[in-house]
């Protein structure tokens, strides 16, 4: 046999042992599906605790009973506090429940037209007690409230040097609305801004020396939040 045809025929069935070997490396892996993607949601549902800090204007009118007008003065001031509440989230809906207590320092007065002399209005707490509805956008919540409110005043009326010459204090429920935004800005922990106004009406106000006062107030509150909410603050969703 030819030398070069033996060479070709090695060659051949050399190629024909390899080429099963070489098919099975070039088969097709199998397809393994990307993991899915997480995304984190803030969830408001839960216990809260915090503190608020602002200012506030409240606006007095005193109508001396059986006289007439007196005059009215806006009592404006520094307000600290803390708050407690639930809240429980529905898809997008948030729903709450807070009660709320403020040291205050509220003071304002005015000259009465009637006596001459200074009438002074003084608020120096208030509580909140007050349901909430809200609408979130992740960790970002708008919501308004609306509830009952307390106030603790005091009144005093000052000769025109300075003297103390008639008081009272009263202990005034009313209502209250108000609306705020809030941030969640770390795991837990949020921060916000939020108004209120509190409805007082007016009431008869009997003062040491018997004279009677009819005093309408209401009050306007800017306050800042910062909440510490129990338990997680987000959850996973695929």
């Amino acid at each position: 046999m030819n030398k070069n045809l033996l060479l070709a025929a090695v060659s051949l069935v050399a190629l024909g042992a390899t080429a099963p070997a070489l098919a099975a490396d070039l088969a097709a892996r199998p397809y393994t599906k990307a993991p899915a993607m997480i995304a984190t949601v803030y969830d408001w549902s839960g216990f809260y605790i915090g503190i608020n800090g602002g200012g506030a204007s409240a606006h007095s009118t005193w109508d001396l009973t059986g006289v007439g007008r007196e005059g009215s003065h806006d009592a404006t001031g520094g307000t600290v506090g803390g708050q407690v509440g639930y809240r429980w989230q529905s898809g997008q809906f948030v729903f709450g429940l807070e009660g709320q207590g403020n040291w205050a320092d509220f003071s304002g007065d005015n000259i009465s037209a009637v006596t001459g002399l200074r009438d002074r209005t003084k608020i120096d707490s208030f509580g909140l007690i007050t349901g909430q509805v809200g609408y979130a956008w992740n960790n970002v919540l708008a919501y308004a409230k609306g509830g009952a409110a307390v106030v603790g005043s005091k009144y005093d009326v000052f000769t025109v040097a300075g003297t103390n010459i008639n008081s009272a204090s009263s202990t005034r429920w009313g209502g209250t609305v108000g609306a705020g935004l809030e941030f969640g800005f770390a795991p837990n922990w949020s921060v916000g801004v939020e108004y209120d106004h509190i409805f007082l009406g007016g009431k008869d106000i009997t003062f040491a020396s018997g004279t009677v006062d009819h005093i309408k107030q209401d009050v306007d509150l800017g306050l800042v939040r910062l909440n510490y909410k129990f338990g997680g603050p987000i959850i996973a969703k695929y």
